[in-house]
């Protein structure tokens, strides 16, 4: 199925990212693609290993003539976002990718594509296998679980890399090259309640969300596009200001770092209400998809009769829980003063499950600025604990703080203007790039990033750029070739 994307151009780096995408690795997953990496570097010969926590990593000796270059070390993560349409039937822990050309773009069945970072993963086992590529000495770094909790790089012992320079390869804009990213923490609210009996004479329907774009909730943030969560609680909350709405399941979102594009949620109310009920909703759906007609067109809500549960959510915590998930920021909550154009700290709600007693409610806030990070995690705490939650902050991570003074920024820098006769844009990202915890274990080392044009990440609209790959192809092999010599 995947034959022609192996025939695409640059061969190597297509047939490198076919054969990883054959290799199931969701995040946290990644048992059998850190035996795949592992298994390739042997092969080739080279000194391989895999660290305490499951990193990989691949020495290679520099090719004759390059012996004076200072070491770089090239890192990708290994892990993939598992994201699939509802009505697509695939399976993350046993599948691989099943791919297809789209013009220019390289697209997968329904799922994520795996591009982010599959696309570096396969530009370094590319350079790897090699016996042409220039090179000075190259320590090859792959992460492990970079989309749900950085415990890859957190856990990178100091002392285990000896390079000057680092190359990471998870940049989605081929005329970008990135010099800082965000931090981030995720806020986890959880609470229990008590279910109450559905009553006789009651009806249930099932409320399902569904159609919006989703996409990367670092990167795509800054777009407004609709949040499946947020949308299905207003649409709860407005009928249930004026009904006796009770909420018996809701099922919305999935990871944190992906906007929620799907959510359904049953709820239950006296049959004579039924019509008032669905005049409510209607009048609510419309608004809503004119508010996003521009944004979101293929938003859909849809209602259904089923079957009457055996329980619903005292009606005390009902309240409270709509009203803290409407209270929640989500989106852009500061632009950058200092960087145009950038977002400085932002919130995802990416989660909320209420089912059999427990309310769960996760989201992942971002920034570049530590106290401003730390201000927004308070504020979503502090409101969702006067609603009777509890709340774990967790998985607190660093952001990655520009070097305009770089020595390999300057190279890429010229080099890019050298060989695409215009200047790139040399710019900070809202996503979480592992350079800022590498960093924090190896702080003398210069760091960049850089990538092929990916769009859609985190979602199963994700698409690579074939031209784009080409020009990213190009561009790494003559880095490669001008790096600085040892001091």
């Amino acid at each position: 199925m995947n034959e022609e994307i192996r025939s695409l151009a640059p061969n190597n780096l297509w047939n490198k990212f076919a054969d990883l995408n054959e290799v199931p690795r969701p995040s946290k997953k990644e048992e059998r693609v850190i035996e795949f990496i592992k298994n390739f570097g042997n092969k080739l010969n080279l000194e391989t290993i895999v660290d305490k926590v499951g990193n990989v990593i691949i020495k290679k000796p520099a090719t004759s003539g390059m012996e004076n270059k200072k070491a770089v070390v090239l890192q990708s993560h290994l892990d993939m976002v598992h994201q699939k349409n509802n009505d697509t039937r695939f399976d993350f822990d046993t599948q691989g990718i099943e791919m297809y050309v789209d013009g220019d773009w390289v697209r997968a069945k329904g799922t994520t594509l795996g591009a982010d970072n599959g696309l570096g993963v396969a530009t370094i086992m590319a350079i790897l296998e090699s016996d042409s590529i220039q090179h000075p000495s190259l320590e090859a770094l792959f992460t492990i679980d970079e989309e749900t909790g950085m415990t890859g790089a957190k856990g990178l012992e100091p002392g285990m890399l000896k390079g000057e320079i680092l190359l990471n390869l998870d940049t989605e804009e081929d005329d970008e090259i990135g010099i800082g990213c965000a931090g981030g923490v995720d806020v986890t609210a959880t609470r229990s309640y008590k279910q109450e009996n559905t009553t006789k004479d009651s009806k249930a329907f099932k409320i399902t969300l569904n159609g919006l774009k989703g996409g990367h909730s670092g990167m795509d943030i800054i777009k407004g596009l609709g949040n499946a969560n947020k949308l299905m609680n207003r649409l709860l909350f407005s009928v249930s200001e004026n009904l006796d709405l009770r909420i018996s399941e809701i099922n919305g979102g999935g990871l944190r770092n992906a906007i929620p594009r799907e959510s359904e949620a049953v709820v239950v109310m006296d049959d004579l209400q039924e019509k008032a009920l669905l005049f409510e909703l209607e009048g609510e759906i419309e608004k809503i998809k004119d508010e996003f007609i521009k944004l979101e067109p293929n938003l859909a809500v849809s209602i259904t009769e089923v079957e009457v549960p055996e329980k619903i959510m005292e009606t005390n915590v009902q309240e409270a829980v709509l009203k803290s998930v409407y209270a929640a920021h989500n989106g852009v909550y500061r632009m950058s003063p200092e960087i145009e154009g950038l977002v400085e700290t932002s919130n995802n709600v990416a989660r909320v499950e209420v089912k059999d007693g427990n309310v769960v409610v996760k989201c992942l806030t971002r920034s570049s600025v530590e106290s401003s990070k730390d201000d927004l995690a308070n504020g979503l705490r502090s409101g969702f604990e006067l609603a009777g939650f509890d709340v774990e902050l967790s998985g607190d991570y660093p952001g990655w703080a520009p070097n305009r003074d770089s020595a390999i920024l300057t190279v890429l820098d010229e080099l890019y203007q050298k060989m695409f006769h215009e200047k790139a844009d040399i710019a900070a990202c809202h996503a979480g790039l592992e350079c800022g915890i590498i960093g924090n274990h190896y702080p003398e080392m210069d760091m960049i990033s850089f990538g092929p044009t990916i769009r859609g990440a985190h979602s199963p609209d994700e698409r690579a750029s074939i031209k784009s790959a080409q020009k990213y192809w190009k561009f790494v092999l003559e880095i490669l070739k001008n790096i600085p010599q040892k001091n």
